[in-house]
């Protein structure tokens, strides 16, 4: 199936507007309120595109789109979209913050008790989690440039006011988002014959080298990146002074039992004590990088949506963010046999294997691969791991039945929340998107591919990825055209009554921009056509000359229409020659043809035809 991201990410809008207004106002339906990361992806739906897509843009009612305003009829009119979006949000903003504590980051009921039989307690629930920490930057960061439009282009005094207070209330959480990131952020030391050294030492060696070796090989090739984050003051983390030890650096699921607070002269409410362990978690980790990335996109700069602290405070975090990139690409791709080839990965601290977790440090990888431009070997390996992780979630290859692999969709992979279980039941988290997140990350990749073998292959495992889930939509009751409807495509599946699940839909829109962005790059070029253009055009430009020296006669209005055209066709042509060198082609045969077809013409004549 083709991925169409226009007409794909309006389905999707048609179905959140159908199910998230009733008469025109915003319902939050029953968790509403209760789960601050939910509630914020329900609102990426419609904000993340609204932001990185020109033509769906939400804050000029003058420029809006006639196929946008028909997804979001259930809003109203052109005029009256941008206004209930202020009001919507402004609503989000205030029912996640509290007057005594600012901003909450609760993770609501997205948490679980790892024991069925028991309930988590009020503050067990109440706890901040990174993926709200993460999409709240990523929300207010669209909330400000969509005011700091929309302020320009409304009159009505009641709207500016409630845009003035949304405005302060945004840039508060988005501060004290990014104070909770950094506080969430740890790097876990650990002795190689620790437990958790031996793991590492096993997935780094995969049974082919020693544990000393591996331990000296670990130690040169991380000794600049330890250097790094020891002498970092703005990083404020502790590493040890030991370099036998090894080391893990991420995000934990929270923040992290006795983080330090951290200073700044922006209000952020009350900074609660950490509860997590010190250990690095390859899902939040992800979820962190997806967030951050956003604080120095083009955007955000262009738009000087960020103060003089929060950029204080989004230094600290890009250092961590550009850190843990090179940390966790390292282990990837750590020997001559990746780890990341070794599938399913293998975590060090919370010692579970999955494919989501060889899944999560491919997306690392993937971010990596980015930042510094990939190799050919790098990424033809890559898109081989890719190609792995579909088949064994059987996305490309057929599910059997009792198969394992079911996992990965339903119920989802369960992480323990290390920590929690301190103040309560213990507590775990469900990841049910993997489809969504290797469709993303395949996109990414192919966006990032200057290899022609290699872009086909990515872009013919992403048509099949993206038909995977989107026969996944929900086709009854309220949530028609949302996700996650398991089922359609596994039906021995667990079956389980479960609302919509905003999380995977926001998962798919995030990949329809990301398609987005792949379709509006040039395409790859290919050094073959190129030479195949050149000589094709030295070919059209040269019969054009000698075309020129034939006498014509002023009636012959036919030939000279076929020669105009003709140089106008070899002057796009040179314009394209370089980075379009397929359509170039197309344009040069087209003048070639008719070209030859005076020269036909001319020759008949001569013969008396």
């Amino acid at each position: 199936m083709q991925i169409k991201p226009r007409q794909h990410l309006l389905d999707i809008w048609q179905a959140v507007s159908r199910h998230s207004f009733d008469s025109g106002e915003w319902d939050w339906g029953e968790e509403g309120g209760l789960n601050s990361v939910a509630d914020a992806e329900r609102l990426l739906c419609l904000m993340y595109p609204a932001t990185e897509i020109t033509a769906f843009r939400l804050d000029d009612p003058d420029t809006m789109e006639r196929d946008v305003q028909a997804a979001l009829k259930g809003m109203g009119g052109r005029t009256e979209i941008p206004a209930k979006l202020v009001n919507i949000l402004a609503e989000f903003m205030d029912t996640h913050t509290t007057e005594d504590e600012g901003p909450s980051f609760a993770g609501g009921h997205y948490f679980e008790a790892c024991d069925p039989g028991k309930e988590l307690t009020g503050e067990q629930r109440r706890l901040g989690v990174v993926d709200s920490f993460s999409m709240s930057i990523t929300l207010c960061l669209a909330t400000l440039g969509f005011l700091k439009v929309y302020l320009g282009r409304t009159r009505r005094a009641e709207v500016r006011a409630r845009i003035e207070e949304l405005r302060a209330a945004t840039e508060t959480r988005l501060t004290a988002a990014m104070v909770s990131l950094l506080r969430s952020f740890t790097v876990n030391c650990f002795d190689p014959d620790s437990a958790q050294g031996r793991a590492l030492c096993d997935v780094l060696g995969q049974g082919q080298v020693s544990q000393r070796v591996v331990v000296e090989r670990f130690q040169r090739r991380f000794a600049a990146l330890r250097a790094t984050i020891d002498e970092s003051l703005v990083l404020g983390v502790d590493i040890a002074d030991d370099e036998n030890q090894l080391f893990e650096c991420g995000w934990a699921w929270t923040l992290v039992k006795d983080s330090p607070q951290v200073e700044t002269t922006q209000f952020t409410g009350r900074q609660p004590a950490g509860v997590a362990w010190p250990v690095p978690y390859l899902y939040f980790t992800v979820v962190a990088l997806d967030g951050i990335q956003d604080l120095f996109s083009e955007r955000t700069l262009t738009l000087g949506l960020l103060t003089p602290e929060q950029q204080r405070l989004a230094e600290a975090l890009r250092l961590r963010w550009e850190i843990t990139q090179q940390y966790w690409s390292g282990i990837a791709r750590f020997g001559d046999v990746w780890p990341l080839e070794d599938i399913p990965w293998r975590t060090t601290g919370q010692r579970l294997e999955s494919e989501y977790f060889s899944l999560s440090v491919a997306s690392i990888l993937v971010h990596d691969l980015v930042r510094r431009r990939a190799t050919d070997e790098d990424l033809t390996r890559t898109v081989a791991v890719m190609e792995r992780l579909a088949e064994r979630g059987r996305i490309s290859s057929r599910m059997t039945e009792g198969d394992p692999a079911i996992v990965l969709h339903a119920p989802g992979v369960r992480l323990p929340l290390q920590g929690s279980g301190d103040i309560g039941p213990a507590m775990q988290w469900t990841m049910a998107d993997f489809s969504a997140q290797l469709l993303k990350r395949t996109i990414q990749l192919c966006a990032l591919s200057q290899n022609v073998s290699a872009h086909d292959r990515l872009l013919r495992l992403a048509e099949r990825i993206f038909d995977h889930v989107w026969k996944r939509r929900i086709h009854y009751d309220e949530g028609v055209g949302q996700w996650d409807d398991v089922q359609a495509v596994y039906p021995h599946a667990p079956t389980a009554e479960r609302p919509p699940s905003w999380s995977f839909t926001e998962r798919v829109v995030e990949c329809m921009v990301a398609g987005h962005r792949l379709y509006t790059e040039s395409p790859i070029r290919s050094t073959e056509l190129i030479s195949t253009a050149s000589s094709l055009l030295n070919e059209a430009t040269h019969l054009f000359g000698k075309e020129l020296l034939e006498p014509t006669s002023g009636q012959d209005t036919s030939r000279s229409l076929t020669l105009r055209s003709a140089e106008a066709g070899l002057r796009r042509a040179r314009e394209l020659l370089d980075h379009r060198p397929g359509t170039a082609i197309a344009l040069i045969l087209g003048i070639l043809v008719e070209l030859d077809g005076l020269a036909r013409g001319r020759h008949a004549a001569a013969r008396g035809e």
